[in-house]
């Protein structure tokens, strides 16, 4: 696979993952979000068992009650951020929830200051005030507009920041990415599930109604969408990587346009616009850093 179609497949699955927002906001329509994020997460575990049952025979182990416990931890953040998410968009916008939604990309290097007293690249902080001014500038120039679902939707961003930072952790030290994916979606999906048996009234025909939906995030989103990433990963730069996979909030917002035909002030698209450049300089710029100083040290 050469570097322009390994990002042109990074750029499909950004595209999948950026329509993913249009059929999580149209299914609330028909069903409620705990029952949605569960039938969701529960089709991507079935979906990932037979690969994580093939893991398992390869390694010629069962994961120890130490890595379940690590995997079940990792789905605990995984219920928290998808349900927030959820919830917040009865309330909010795909637009408004895409590109919130990324501010995950501030959470993940001052979550490790705060757990591994890891210092971030010093890029971080200038993005963190951008994306501030973008969330600004998204509520229309006063943060007293931002609806319950905006607010959800900076929790979720904070709550996938966790998730990726135990995932990152505990993936490297099982080196089992598909067990524990399984157990994450499957720890998620039964919670979800269970509080929707209390608050929400089970429907088999809004099931039906939204089983469209449903399959498309349980199955394209949450499966095939990440087996893109992958895929392309091994055969671009970092960098590159970075850029495509941003694009998923554009997608987004793109989508909400064509779809929902979903529109925000001037202003916010400015907020937008921000936001995007600010993953992009907090993405882009320690990977570039650190290439520069690699080649650097190679010359001396």
């Amino acid at each position: 696979m050469t570097r322009i179609q390994a990002n042109l497949v990074l750029l499909l699955a950004a595209a999948i993952w950026g329509g993913g927002f249009v059929a999580q906001s149209t299914a609330m329509d028909t069903i409620g979000p705990f029952w949605f994020v569960g039938l969701r997460f529960a089709i991507a575990a079935l979906a990932v068992l037979p690969f994580a049952m093939m893991e398992t025979r390869r390694i010629k182990a069962a994961p120890s009650r130490g890595e379940f416990r690590a995997f079940i931890l990792v789905g605990l953040a995984l219920f928290m951020g998808a349900t927030t998410q959820q919830v917040g968009l009865l309330t909010t916008s795909v637009t408004n929830s895409s590109f919130l939604t990324a501010l995950y990309v501030i959470f993940v290097p001052v979550i490790a200051v705060i757990v591994y007293r890891r210092h971030p690249h010093w890029v971080v902080w200038p993005g963190a005030l951008m994306m501030l001014v973008g969330i600004y500038l998204l509520s229309g120039g006063a943060i007293s507009r931002l609806t319950n679902g905006d607010m959800l939707s900076i929790i979720c961003a904070f709550f996938w920041a966790i998730q990726i930072t135990l995932a990152g952790r505990y993936v490297m030290q099982s080196n089992r990415p598909l067990a524990l994916s399984c157990t994450q979606f499957a720890v998620c999906a039964v919670l979800s599930m269970l509080i929707g048996l209390f608050i929400e009234p089970i429907n088999y025909q809004a099931i039906a109604s939204s089983i469209t939906e449903i399959l498309y995030v349980g199955l394209v989103s949450s499966g095939l969408a990440f087996v893109l990433q992958v895929i392309g990963q091994r055969y671009t730069t970092a960098p590159q990587a970075a850029i495509f996979l941003s694009s998923e909030a554009l997608f987004g917002a793109l989508f909400a346009a064509i779809f929902l035909q979903e529109t925000i002030p001037a202003a916010g698209y400015i907020g937008c616009a921000i936001i995007f450049a600010a993953i992009l300089l907090v993405e882009l710029v320690p990977e570039l850093s650190k290439r520069r100083n690699g080649r650097v040290t190679a010359d001396i």
